[in-house]
């Protein structure tokens, strides 16, 4: 054997999976990747992507999870927490106290919410006052258009669902910026502080009522608008939830189209791989739960995140159900925690570890530990459990590889397989490199996102 084989045969070097898997499979991943773009410009919040996997599930014969009722192999249900996730579930031939199979992703991305009372008016423009959610760069979101969506509980208990901005025609909103002629005082600022949360204030009207003397004449205007729209008053926003996202379209980027560019990868380009993989699963030896939760950027409180036990109370039931305690279930089950990883970003590669990064088309991205400098913060999966899901991807052909979160004192960051491992399940992160993340426009390959489906299926499918 000489040198170069002998270094084929010894050195851990990723490879684009273009060149690995060849034509067939670039054509199966741009097929793939254009059901996922319809997803994230129809899923830009975690309601809107509870709702559109609850009517795949429906159209795929998946019906509502009766806690009460005894499931049999091949049974299909779904069961929806509060509109805000979801867990769809498929009934494996081995009983539960052999354990189920999970793959968990979030549903939630970094946004702006409206605060409870947001309306203002100054200087003849009605703006919203926002609160920013989850980990953003403030500057990012200035001077692009925005998109209004969420819910309102009017006084009489009624709902009215919003969405403003995503359509053709539609008006769209905008966060004003200082010109660059007078910017000067404004560029003294650190990058984190040039845009300051409290000027996170979005435009959404210019003109007053009628031409009556008065003052707020704009603001006015605004809510007879949305008066007439959806019948709401000013006091309707106290019992609201209105997130301003991006109002961008996912595009393919690249001459090559090998890359899409969308508000929202994080983490919905794991959540949708997850959630086909459990729509094409069929009899499958453990029962298989994809889990999309939300409030994971915020640190999963709440009682729609992964801190509250609705995930181990929906297995408790089904347990329940075969005579069982939920931790005989737990304890014998796997988890691939379905979260994303920072790409390897050639123009500011100061940041990476170049050794232990993941790369943008070299597959889906194994994160044994998350957390910070110290590895605050992580569940950090066992050797063994690492080395099953290692065998597992190689068998099937999956294209994968390993990642850190940059070097250790860059910073760092979590995913929901902590809360998952504190229920005595074995769990490591799996999922897809992810280029500016959190960003309003956010880079992924089509080449990774189809190996992460098809780990997903892979993971459901073991015997």
């Amino acid at each position: 054997m000489n040198t170069e084989e002998l270094k084929n045969e010894l050195f851990y070097k990723p490879k684009h999976a273009a060149v690995v898997s060849g034509e067939e499979t670039v054509s199966r991943a741009n097929i793939f990747a254009e059901g996922y773009k319809e997803f994230l410009n129809n899923a830009k919040t975690e309601r809107e992507a509870t709702a559109v996997i609850k009517a795949q599930a429906q159209r795929r014969g998946f019906v509502e999870f009766d806690p009460y009722k005894q499931y049999k192999q091949g049974e299909k249900v779904f069961f929806v927490n509060r509109d805000k996730s979801i867990i769809l579930a498929v009934i494996g031939k081995k009983p539960l106290n052999e354990g189920v199979k999970i793959a968990a992703a979030h549903i939630d991305s970094p946004r702006l919410d409206l605060k409870p009372n947001p309306l203002y008016e100054s200087d003849e423009l009605a703006l919203f006052k926002t609160h920013y959610y989850g980990g953003i760069k403030k500057y990012q979101w200035v001077a692009i258009p925005l998109a209004l969506h969420g819910v309102i509980i009017k006084a009489d208990g009624t709902k009215v669902d919003v969405k403003i901005g995503e359509e053709e025609g539609e008006p769209k909103f905008v966060i004003s910026d200082i010109l660059p002629h007078l910017g000067a005082e404004q560029g003294k600022r650190t990058l984190s502080e040039g845009i300051a949360g409290e000027e996170l204030n979005v435009i959404v009207g210019s003109l007053p009522f009628k031409n009556d003397e008065g003052s707020e004449l704009v603001k006015l205007n605004v809510l007879k608008l949305l008066n007439e729209k959806y019948g709401i008053k000013e006091a309707d926003f106290l019992s609201a939830e209105l997130e301003v996202v991006p109002a961008f379209k996912a595009d393919d980027i690249g001459f090559d189209r090998g890359l899409v560019g969308s508000y929202g990868h994080d983490d919905r380009v794991c959540a949708y791989p997850a959630a086909m993989a459990a729509f094409d699963v069929e009899n499958p030896e453990f029962t298989v739960l994809t889990v999309l939760t939300d409030k994971e950027e915020t640190g999963s409180d709440g009682n729609t995140g992964l801190q509250s036990d609705y995930m181990k109370n929906f297995i408790a039931y089904l347990a329940k159900g075969n005579g069982l305690d939920v931790f005989e279930v737990l304890s014998k089950s796997e988890c691939l925690s379905a979260d994303v990883n920072s790409a390897y970003d050639p123009t500011f590669n100061s940041v990476f570890e170049k050794n232990n990064t993941s790369f943008l088309n070299k597959g889906v991205v194994i994160t044994k530990y998350t957390g910070a400098r110290g590895k605050a913060g992580t569940s950090d999966a066992s050797a063994e459990y690492m080395g099953k899901i290692r065998r597992m991807l190689d068998e099937d052909n999956i294209i994968w590889q390993i990642g850190e979160l940059g070097k250790v004192d860059a910073g760092g960051g979590g995913t929901v397989a902590k809360y998952i491992a504190n229920l005595d399940v074995d769990v490591v992160d799996l999922g897809v490199p992810v280029l500016s993340m959190h960003a309003p426009y956010e880079v992924i390959s089509k080449l990774d996102i189809y190996m992460a489906y098809r780990a997903f299926v892979k993971f459901f499918e073991q015997k």
